[in-house]
């Protein structure tokens, strides 16, 4: 299996980092399932970043000639193997590029390797604390995957105990209707849209539990198509507070309804803060390929 050239045995990118000594891909210090061909495919791209390596190459590392298997096959399984472990695709790559009939490439940039440093007397713990990552694109230091994710957890639960709850209060929702906003059509509307909408929003928040809890590694993905959705949603459901206002009073409704507004906003950061993407870099250019061969 080929070495990385700057003779580093790990090698960063994202929030992954290969080890090439112990034979294992890591992804924010925890293992993931990558072993046997897919990484060493791995390895021999992340040996020549932002390059073409063909699939001729790859067969020549990784098959020798007197080894009878089905080449194609080994190798999109392999290359397909690497994308899973990685939640990357192949339609829109952020690591592992396809360049049809000729190979791969990786895309990524490379994290620089930190070069030990010589001893020295030791100091304070302030002065030996290493700077904290930040997000490339929130620009505020990243905190523990552990913490974004049980937050964002939490804000489904919440929202799926409102959803509940007005389920079961539908009746006493109905005569707030009416005693508050003195129309027949409004004692009918109110209680439709809680209906309608919790409906809706039961399965989608039993979808976001399931994915945060089992860590979809394209999470980031799909909640970015359905951020507009969740958006309006939530936006909706912000008024909820105003139901309690006999019991609350106006201002802690007015109170709650605003912070409720921001929390659809908090839930895209954190769900930005737990999946890392890399910052997109514009592959190099390749050479022209010689007609004469």
């Amino acid at each position: 299996m080929a070495v990385p050239q700057n003779n580093s045995k790990i090698v960063r990118f994202g929030v992954f980092e290969l080890d090439l000594s112990a034979g294992e891909l890591r992804k924010s210090g925890a293992k993931l399932r990558l072993q046997g061909q897919p990484f060493q495919v791995l390895a021999l791209l992340l040996d020549r970043p932002g390059e073409v390596v063909t699939r001729d190459q790859l067969r020549q590392q990784l098959w020798p000639a007197d080894t009878f298997v089905d080449f194609d096959h080994s190798l999109n399984t392999a290359i397909n193997k690497v994308r899973e472990a990685l939640g990357d695709s192949a339609s829109s790559p952020r690591y592992v590029e396809t360049l049809a009939r000729r190979g791969y490439r990786f895309i990524a940039p490379l994290h620089p390797t930190k070069q030990p440093e010589p001893l020295a007397a030791p100091t304070s713990t302030a002065a030996t604390a290493q700077p904290a990552a930040f997000h490339p694109e929130l620009h505020i230091p990243i905190p523990r995957r552990a913490i974004t994710r049980s937050l964002f957890g939490l804000i489904q639960v919440m929202y799926l105990a409102f959803y509940l709850s007005a389920l079961f209060r539908l009746r006493t929702i109905q005569l707030i209707a009416t005693n508050y906003f003195l129309s027949p059509l409004a004692a009918v509307a109110l209680p439709i849209a809680v209906l309608v909408t919790a409906g809706v929003g039961i399965p989608l928040r039993l979808y976001l539990i399931s994915a945060i809890s089992f860590d979809y590694q394209r999470l980031d993905e799909k909640f970015r198509r359905m951020f507009l959705f969740i958006l309006v949603l939530d936006e909706l459901w912000a008024v909820a507070p105003f139901l309690l206002i006999h019991d609350i009073g106006l201002g802690a409704a007015f109170a709650a309804t605003a912070a409720l507004l921001y929390v659809p906003f908090a839930e895209r950061s954190l769900i930005r803060m737990a999946y890392v993407s890399p910052p997109q870099s514009e592959p190099p250019k390749s050479a022209p390929a010689n007609p004469g061969g």
